[in-house]
């Protein structure tokens, strides 16, 4: 059940990550902040992941901890650059104040796991 458990949180976790990578990016205020470049970058890495949620609804705690070490890989970066540049609001995508999760250097730097999906039960949860 533990395991289970941990399991929901790492897919939640990636999934809350990739929204609000999305979210913080289709932002009309950040659209002129973020060169398209590196917006397409992380948005079609973002999408890659959603995509990857989609067709792995059943994958094993380490994948899901793996895909979002990997959107961070690409996301970090240009985000880092964002923010450090001023250009994004509220502090984070989705506008969380503290920082990203898991974020290496960051405000949320030290966070056990990505703090975007822990707000209520889940459909797995309830179960």
């Amino acid at each position: 059940m533990k395991n289970k458990k941990k399991k929901i949180s790492a897919k939640n976790s990636l999934e809350g990550f990739a929204f609000n990578l999305k979210q913080t990016l289709d932002d009309p205020e950040l659209k002129d902040k973020i060169s398209a470049e590196d917006r397409e970058k992380v948005l079609a890495k973002a999408d890659e992941t959603i995509k990857w949620l989609d067709n792995n609804q059943t994958a094993e705690k380490e994948e899901f901890e793996h895909k979002q070490k990997e959107l961070q890989e690409v996301s970090n970066p240009i985000m880092t650059k964002l923010y450090q540049s001023g250009g994004a609001p509220g502090g984070m995508p989705g506008g969380m104040p503290g920082g990203m999760p898991n974020f290496p250097g960051g405000p949320g730097a030290g966070a056990s796991s990505g703090g975007a999906a822990g707000s209520g039960p889940t459909i797995e949860e309830v179960d």
